[in-house]
């Protein structure tokens, strides 16, 4: 029925296009003219010339058979005449054909509409049906239209390949590049997911993150883009669930921060092209915002998360919840359980070979060491999956069916190796004697500190010579790294702490009529901390009571003003340290450290060092106060007051006591007599 329709149409206007040719052909042949096609270049052109004998002419002919005397002129004006007004009745009749053509053109258009429209309406409903949102609507409304206007792209197209576009079209379909703008430009699909999305963007640059308009360059260098190279970027992918972002990443991408604060706040998102790196990234493309749900988590360390609080009052609102995650966990049976099922995951995942119950045993002894105390468990998991697939390697490397003990201590070992080169620089000017370090022997006024360094990934201890001499005056004590100004702040504060606590015990009942000072013999990068005030004043104490302390015995622990000693950290490192150097110089059996008595529950020393203890080559000797570790130290007792508030004289206390009175004195007859 559609077919006759157009075809009744077609007829239609043909028969009236063919009448009025007809009718006008009619009457030229009447008046003595032919109606002819002339080429005009690649064109054709109708026109109408004069007939002599049976056969059009043209008026050039005709002044040809002027001059052989067969027309007169009188009869080529006539003739010129009369093809004036022929013309003028031929483009009239032109005019009327072409506006047939666009009559029949307009009906065929319409008729076309008619027959299709029921058929697009029907496929265009069912979409509708499953997509009951307004702008969706709007836009298969439009696509309706558009196809209904423009249905000719739609028509069969014969096989061809176009020089020009230099594209081959599909015979039976049309080209693919002209039906470009009814494409569907799918942004994100979470049609297979059964929950909220989380996103982890590890790279949140600019177009990652809030997605990009690509440009491309055509055959003529000239960018160009359309809407079907509109891409989404993490933050859309998100909407409705999760995403996950490194804080410091976040701030060092140029405009991602300032953008993540507009659109939390907003709560719609636009995708613009953005390109710092170039002089011009503009687009013709403006994509209409989109309102987006996201919930953002932002990991970070404190330090940063302290920053943008104290600096940023937009940060306080976006980011109103803060959870902070400890780097260690409880030491208890559940723990271990839970321990043991991390090594299982990752063995599995990453196709590792099992762990027994000993290398188990052994990676939870790391955790414990990495946590710094033995109640708890480091939860720096990198840490222990780097440890796991090192293990690996090595029961690898000996055919091994499962990693064992000695593997993750081999481990162990190797990434000590590759990283400990300065500590054996240390260690080894210490056996030079470069650096002054004595483990025998006893010194007055010299006591064995230990100390730390950092090296970002390793961590050693190193035994350094704390010296004290004391004089007659009234200067107290002297920090000489302070004076230099290689101290910190809190190993300033340990050295004035000496000064309360020598108050407290022996100036009752005179001045403190000293000039001390206290020294950290070759040290020249500088000193912080108060570790090492017990040190100290252990060194100063020996000074004023002139008794020796032992230089087998290293010493670590602050001190408060009443004498407690205060635990310290890197206590594991710091008796490593010193095991090095005496194992190097040759172990006594006397050798050991002083540790505060609050630090036996940090201990997780090497099994070398644990194994030197058992067999009495090494000691560890936990403290409480001054006096333990004073004794420990001269092998005298330190002394207590007595009912008139003495110390015994042959005390520790009684000769520091002495001294210091003696000191008084002497200061007093000085300043009597320059009086």
């Amino acid at each position: 029925k559609a077919r006759e329709q157009r075809e009744a149409l077609l007829d239609k206007y043909n028969e009236q296009q063919n009448a009025l040719l007809k009718n006008f052909e009619k009457k030229a042949r009447a008046e003595k003219f032919a109606l002819v096609q002339i080429q005009m270049g690649p064109y054709t052109k109708p026109d109408v010339l004069p007939i002599f004998d049976d056969k059009p002419v043209t008026f050039e002919g005709l002044a040809e058979l002027v001059k052989a005397g067969k027309l007169t002129e009188k009869d080529v004006e006539r003739l010129q005449k009369k093809y004036t007004e022929l013309s003028k009745e031929l483009a009239k009749i032109f005019k009327d054909n072409q506006k047939l053509q666009r009559e029949k053109k307009a009906k065929l258009i319409e008729l076309d509409r008619e027959i299709i429209k029921p058929t697009i309406e029907e496929n265009i409903g069912e979409i509708k049906s499953q997509f009951d949102h307004e702008k969706v609507t709007e836009y298969l409304d439009a696509v309706l239209e558009g196809i209904l206007d423009h249905l000719d792209i739609f028509r069969m197209q014969p096989e061809e390949e176009g020089p020009a576009s230099n594209l081959k079209r599909v015979k039976g379909r049309p080209d693919r590049t002209v039906l470009q703008e009814y494409r569907v430009n799918v942004l994100v699909d979470n049609s297979d997911k059964d929950r909220a999305p989380v996103i982890f963007e590890n790279s949140p640059t600019f177009s990652k993150l809030f997605g990009t308009v690509e440009r491309v360059m055509d055959g003529r260098g000239q960018w160009r883009t359309d809407f079907t190279r509109i891409r989404a970027g993490s933050f859309l992918m998100a909407n409705g669930g999760y995403l996950v972002l490194n804080a410091l990443d976040v701030l060092l991408e140029p405009g991602v921060y300032t953008t993540l604060k507009r659109v939390l706040k907003n709560r719609a998102a636009e995708i613009t092209t953005f390109d710092p790196y170039m002089m011009f990234s503009i687009t013709a493309l403006k994509p209409e915002p989109i309102d987006v749900n996201v919930k953002v988590i932002m990991i970070g360390d404190p330090h940063l998360y302290q920053l943008l609080y104290l600096a940023d009052d937009d940060f306080r609102k976006i980011f109103r919840i803060k959870a902070e995650f400890d780097s260690v966990m409880t030491n208890d049976a559940v723990n271990l359980l839970k321990y043991a099922e991390f090594i299982k995951m990752i063995c599995d995942d990453q196709k590792l070979l099992p762990f027994d119950h000993s290398a188990v045993a052994e990676v939870a002894e790391y955790g414990v060491r990495v946590a710094g105390r033995q109640n708890k468990l480091s939860t720096r998991f990198s840490r222990i999956s780097d440890l796991l697939r090192e293990a690996n390697f090595y029961a690898a490397e000996e055919n091994a069916g499962m990693v064992k003990a000695k593997h993750v201590d081999k481990a162990l070992q190797e990434s000590i190796q590759r990283r400990n080169l300065a500590e054996e620089k240390i260690q080894e000017l210490i056996k030079e004697g470069t650096i002054l370090i004595d483990t025998e022997g006893a010194r007055v006024g010299q006591v064995n500190g230990l100390s730390v360094l950092s090296l970002g990934d390793y961590i050693f201890g190193q035994p350094s010579r704390i010296t004290a001499q004391v004089a007659l005056g009234r200067n107290g004590i002297t920090n000489i790294e302070r004076e230099v100004e290689l101290s910190g702040p809190s190993h300033d504060k340990g050295v004035l702490i000496l000064s309360g606590y020598l108050q407290s015990k022996f100036a009752q009942d005179k001045p403190l009529s000293i000039n001390a000072s206290i020294c950290f013999e070759q040290s020249y990068s500088g000193v912080e901390g108060d570790s090492a005030s017990s040190t100290e004043i252990y060194a100063l104490l020996s000074r004023l009571a002139d008794l020796p302390i032992r230089q087998d015995l290293a010493v670590t622990g602050s001190v408060n003003q009443n004498g407690e000693i205060q635990p310290i950290g890197g206590v594991n490192e710091k008796i490593e340290g010193f095991y090095q150097v005496c194992k190097a110089r040759g172990l006594t059996g006397t050798q050991g450290v002083l540790i505060p008595r609050q630090n036996v529950a940090d201990l997780m020393l090497k099994n070398e060092v644990v194994n030197a203890v058992k067999e009495g080559k090494f000691a560890v000797y936990p403290v409480d106060r001054v006096e333990d570790g004073i004794e420990l130290l001269t092998g005298l007792p330190a002394g207590q007051r007595d009912a008139g508030g003495k110390y015994p004289a042959r005390s520790v206390y009684g000769k520091v006591d002495a001294k210091l009175r003696q000191y008084a004195e002497q200061l007093r007859m000085y300043m009597g007599y320059r009086e």
